[in-house]
């Protein structure tokens, strides 16, 4: 057992969609899911760690202290984490933290999301060194736009083509047909994808996720204390990876792109992204080989194939081939976003980390019906925060 280790006692979920309702309502709902999951009372969590979100608010920013008071007043500490697309991650090393530390035995992590339509925008308002708000408000470089210059770059640099990313929707498309929380449940074909409208290209609409309501839960507690009474099924989360770029030896995107001023001091040793899976492969002690399933962040069908590599689940430049071989489809060498996936969820900021987390227990166990990986044993997950933060979560039984 890795000293980092902690138990994932129960995992929960609201259905994701366009419900028009407070997010507290759908962070309850995951909540009370994860507790019933878990067979603890909520009476016995003696942490709430709620994901921050910036737009629903006052008490989306003091989401830990509006969540534990929907659920009733309990005595529970509080804390609040936000960190973008990474948020739930981080919410999650925060309670593991105070976990490992013996200053908390049974925590509850919530995220949840009401959130606009149409693809999310800057928060109001002039922020000068927010490099977000810059991107978007002086270059006009929507995240659709920013996504596109990655598939443009695997065009250019791989050989992928329109077609492989559309294939990426198609499968992760067929993996949540049976996922009951996941908000569109139909199969696609290659020629829907690229017959609908072009956003940016190369990305049409159907390579580019949608924004959605949601929410999803996870209840942590000691190795300890799960043993004693008997709870979850075994899972634990062996390694949480928040870690930042290392300069000069980590860029935030692909060397081949590097200046030729930067050329000329030498290649970094890694970019950001496999910085944030190597620092879990480390902090867990296990290689890339002994993944059985990963949840990896597609907020494009393009970026899905990015973090293929940035987890070395195969060498740089090959993704595209484990995808027309079939290795990342559910009953390949390794699935990919056997959930669906961002494709099928769509964005729920605060709650998407923790929903890879939630899909990984639940494979772990045995218990994704519909679309389980049989013999799963180690799950990964990857989200990236934009500039400099990320995460990525290990789990095994």
């Amino acid at each position: 057992m890795s000293r980092h280790d902690v138990a994932v006692a129960g995992v929960g979920m609201h259905p994701w969609g366009k419900w028009g309702k407070n997010f507290v309502e759908y962070g309850v709902h995951a909540a009370r899911a994860a507790l019933a999951d878990s067979s603890i009372a909520w009476q016995d969590v003696d942490l709430v760690v709620g994901g921050e979100t910036v737009r629903n608010g006052y008490a989306g920013y003091v989401a830990g202290s509006t969540f534990a008071s929907a659920l009733g007043w309990n005595g529970a500490r509080i804390a609040t984490s936000y960190a973008a697309c990474a948020t739930g991650a981080q919410a999650l090393d925060t309670a593991r933290a105070r976990i490992l530390a013996g200053m908390s035995e049974v925590a509850l992590v919530v995220g949840a999301d009401t959130t606009p339509k149409g693809f999310l925008a800057p928060n109001a308002g002039e922020r000068w060194e927010d490099p977000d708000w810059l991107r978007f408000r002086l270059l006009g470089m929507t995240n659709p736009a920013y996504f596109a210059l990655y598939a443009r770059r695997r065009m250019d640099l791989y050989g992928a083509t329109p077609e492989d990313f559309a294939a990426v929707k198609v499968k992760n498309a067929r993996h949540g047909l049976e996922n009951p929380n996941a908000r569109y449940r139909k199969e696609v074909s290659v020629e829907d994808v690229l017959t609908s409208a072009v956003v940016s290209d190369p990305l049409h609409l159907l390579d580019i996720c949608a924004t959605s309501d949601g929410a999803a839960a996870v209840v942590l507690c000691s190795t300890e204390y799960a043993a004693k009474h008997g709870i979850g099924g075994g899972v634990r989360i062996n390694a949480i990876s928040t870690v930042t770029p290392t300069f000069p030896n980590t860029v935030i995107d692909m060397p081949l792109l590097s200046t030729d001023s930067a050329n000329a001091v030498g290649a970094p040793e890694q970019t950001f992204k496999e910085a944030i899976g190597q620092a879990a492969y480390d902090e867990a002690g296990i290689d890339p080989a002994d993944v059985s399933v990963a949840e990896v962040y597609d907020l494009s069908t393009a970026l899905e194939l990015d973090w293929i590599e940035d987890l070395q689940l195969c060498k740089r430049g090959e993704a595209e081939a484990l995808l027309r071989a079939g290795d990342t489809t559910i009953g390949g060498r390794i699935p990919v976003n056997p959930s669906g996936g961002l494709a099928c969820f769509g964005e729920a900021v605060p709650a998407q980390a923790l929903a890879q987390v939630c899909e990984i227990a639940w494979q772990l166990r045995g218990r994704a019906t519909g679309r389980q990986v049989e013999g799963a044993r180690v799950g990964i997950t990857a989200n990236q925060g934009l500039f400099g933060h990320g995460s990525s979560v290990i789990l095994s039984v």
